[in-house]
């Protein structure tokens, strides 16, 4: 079991704008399937790869960049300036893939790693194929695009976008997906990897499990990551903030069914209203 130390990795930093920001592998973080890396490249600059064992989704973050890789090319993808400006655009590779990103201009770009024996077809998912959810209700409210579904042709790698207005909780009733006993819960590890759209903002997130043999309260700046080996998750938005987490999710079944904390289930009957100020983003956003 990982220390609840262990479960925040911090964002790398910077000397100046381009780099490696986050790297995280699946052994450092205990993980059979999963890891991410993230940089950003200066206009013009590239950044290559093989995806190895491993199939990738690699999402835009921010800008717009070109891929030439193994199984076609790409130009001109991606197109939001940051997450708060617009939907993404994610290209999906299979394993044994080479690929070259070129920035066309500043590009902030997430690769999602997860391990994979079945082979799929490359695919660019562009904003128009993306589904936006409002999700919960009242203060519990929050925008989920999801990218790489379940039903997305790929082995195991699963993606989501989650938008956390100001004040507002998220993957909230807390829930865990640690126990395989499908169709009601499946056994998936978890990634968090964090934006905030004011530098100095926040969030705190609970990994906890029933029994508390883990149970961390973490508080989480702009581009760290939280690894979710098991246990309940749930997350707050500091007021004045809006929070961004791209989610990546993998395991023995393409499924994302998760199983309530009991304590807190209750809630769902409670919600009257959804907060308004969703959805924060739009595929008719002006990138």
């Amino acid at each position: 079991m990982n220390h609840p130390n262990d479960l925040l990795v911090p964002a790398i930093p910077l000397p100046g704008w381009s780099g490696t920001v986050m790297d995280l592998k699946p052994e450092e973080a205990g993980f059979k399937y999963l890891g991410l890396m993230a940089c950003r490249l200066a206009a013009g600059e590239k950044h290559s790869g093989e995806t190895g064992e491993n199939e990738l989704g690699m999402v835009v973050l921010g800008g717009r960049c070109s891929v030439r890789a193994s199984q076609g090319h790409w130009n001109e993808i991606g197109g939001r300036a940051n997450v708060f400006q617009g939907m993404p655009y994610t290209l999906y590779l299979p394993p044994h893939s080479s690929f070259t990103v070129t920035a066309t201009t500043p590009c902030d770009l997430a690769f999602c790693y997860c391990a994979a024996e079945e082979i799929y077809s490359a695919r660019l998912v562009i904003p128009a194929e993306v589904a936006v959810e409002v999700r919960g209700g009242g203060n519990a409210t929050r925008q989920i695009n999801h990218i790489l579904k379940p039903e997305f042709p790929a082995h195991r790698l699963l993606l989501v976008e989650v938008y956390t207005p100001s004040g507002n909780w998220s993957s909230y009733p807390p829930h865990k997906h640690d126990v395989h006993n499908p169709p009601d819960e499946v056994d998936l590890e978890e990634i968090y990897y964090y934006r905030i759209d004011r530098q100095e903002g926040f969030a705190i997130q609970k990994v906890y499990t029933a029994d508390r043999r883990l149970d961390a309260t973490l508080t989480v700046r702009d581009g760290d990551l939280v690894m979710v080996p098991e246990g309940y998750h749930p997350v707050v938005a500091a007021h004045g903030y809006n929070v961004y987490y791209l989610n990546a999710l993998a395991g023995p079944a393409r499924s994302m069914a998760a199983m309530d904390d009991p304590d807190y289930a209750w809630v769902r009957q409670s919600w009257r209203e959804q907060d308004p100020r969703l959805p924060l983003v739009t595929k008719g956003m002006k990138a």
